[in-house]
C-alpha cells in the first residue's frame, strides 16, 4: 500500500469513475485500476463497486476514502509548511475564492499584503460556490478558501470574518424607493415584487430563505442570477428588485439604483475555511489575518 495508491483511490471514490481519474492522471484506465486491486489485495476487502455507469465505494471503501483523505491532507499541509518554513519570508499562499470575491472583498488587502510580504507568491482560485471551495480546499495543497459560513464541514475549520447585512435593491423609479428602508414583511406581501433570486443551490441562497422562515414570509422568484453583481445589474435594467447581502463597497451614489436595508432579516456571516488552524503556514495566517484587518479599518 503506497501513499500513490491512496491518493488514486481517494480521486477515484470523488470522481466515480476510474477512466476520468485516468485522464487527470494521463495514464491508462487500467493502470489507475492497478491502485485499486492493491489497495483490495492487501486490505483483504472489495472496494469499489461496479455501477452501469461508474463506480462507487463498498462500505469499506468508504471508511478507507474517509481515513485517506484525511491523512493525505494532512500531510499535504504538513510538506507545504516545512517548504514555507525552509523558505522563511518567501513561498506562496493558495487561495480559492468566487468569482467576484478578490474585487469586493480582499482588494485593499492584498496591496496591504503585498507590502509587507513582497516576496510571497499569491495565487487565487476561482471556484463556483461555497461548496466548491470547501471541495477544493479539501482535495488541493489550498491554504484558505473564502465562504459564505454555512453548516459544519467534516475536516474544514470555519472562522467568521464579517456580517453583510441585506439590502434591497430598487430603481430610483420603483413606488419602494422613497421608503429609507424596508420590511420583510411588507415585501412578502406585494403582489408585484418581482425579486431576483440568488444564485440556486449557494449558501447565500440557503441563509436568505433560512432568514425569511424565522420571520415566516416566503418569496417568490422570477428571475435568477449567477452573482449578486449580476443581480444588481438587472435590478438595474428593471428586470426585478434584488435583494442582496451589503458587501463592501457597495453604494448607489451614481444614482441608478437605491439600496434599502431590509433590517429584520439576519445577516449573512463570510469568512475562511480552512483545514486547520493551528497548521496553517505563517504567511497564509498573515494573508487572513489581513484580510480580516481590513474589515475592521473604517470606510474612507
Amino acid at each position: 500500500m503506497t501513499l500513490d495508491d491512496l491518493r488514486v483511490f481517494v480521486a477515484v471514490c470523488r470522481a466515480g469513475s476510474l477512466s476520468a481519474v485516468a485522464r487527470d492522471l494521463g495514464c491508462t484506465q487500467s493502470a489507475v485500476s492497478q491502485h485499486v486491486k492493491r489497495l483490495e489485495r492487501e486490505t483483504g476487502v472489495s472496494l469499489l463497486e461496479r455501477l452501469p455507469r461508474g463506480v462507487a465505494p463498498t462500505a469499506a471503501g468508504r471508511v478507507l476514502e474517509a481515513a485517506a483523505a484525511e491523512g493525505i491532507a494532512g500531510l499535504d499541509l504538513a510538506l507545504r509548511r516545512l517548504r514555507d518554513l525552509a523558505d522563511g519570508e518567501s513561498g506562496s499562499v493558495r487561495v480559492a475564492t468566487g468569482a467576484t470575491t478578490v474585487r469586493h472583498f480582499m482588494a485593499d488587502a492584498i496591496v496591504a499584503f503585498r507590502r509587507t510580504h513582497p516576496k510571497v507568491n499569491l495565487e487565487f482560485r476561482t471556484e463556483s460556490s461555497s461548496r466548491a471551495c470547501f471541495g477544493a480546499l479539501a482535495d488541493s495543497e489550498l491554504d484558505l478558501a473564502w465562504i459564505t459560513l454555512g453548516a459544519p464541514v467534516r475536516g474544514v475549520e470555519q472562522r467568521a470574518v464579517a456580517e453583510l447585512p441585506w439590502v434591497l435593491a430598487v430603481r430610483p423609479d420603483d413606488p419602494l424607493a422613497r421608503q429609507s428602508a424596508v420590511d420583510a414583511q411588507q415585501l412578502a406581501g406585494l403582489s408585484d415584487l418581482r425579486l431576483i433570486r440568488l444564485p440556486p443551490n449557494s449558501t447565500s441562497a440557503a441563509h436568505l430563505d433560512a432568514a425569511c422562515a424565522e420571520l415566516g414570509v416566503r418569496f417568490a422568484f422570477d428571475t435568477g442570477v449567477a452573482d449578486w453583481d449580476t443581480a444588481l445589474l438587472l435590478a438595474e435594467l428593471g428586470l426585478g428588485r434584488a435583494m442582496i447581502p451589503a458587501r463592501p463597497g457597495l453604494s448607489a451614489e451614481d444614482g441608478r439604483l437605491r439600496l434599502l436595508p431590509v433590517p429584520g432579516l439576519r445577516p449573512l456571516r463570510v469568512g475562511w475555511a480552512v483545514r486547520r488552524w493551528d497548521a496553517l503556514p505563517p504567511v497564509a495566517r498573515a494573508f487572513a489575518d489581513t484580510v480580516a484587518a481590513s474589515f475592521e479599518r473604517p470606510s474612507p
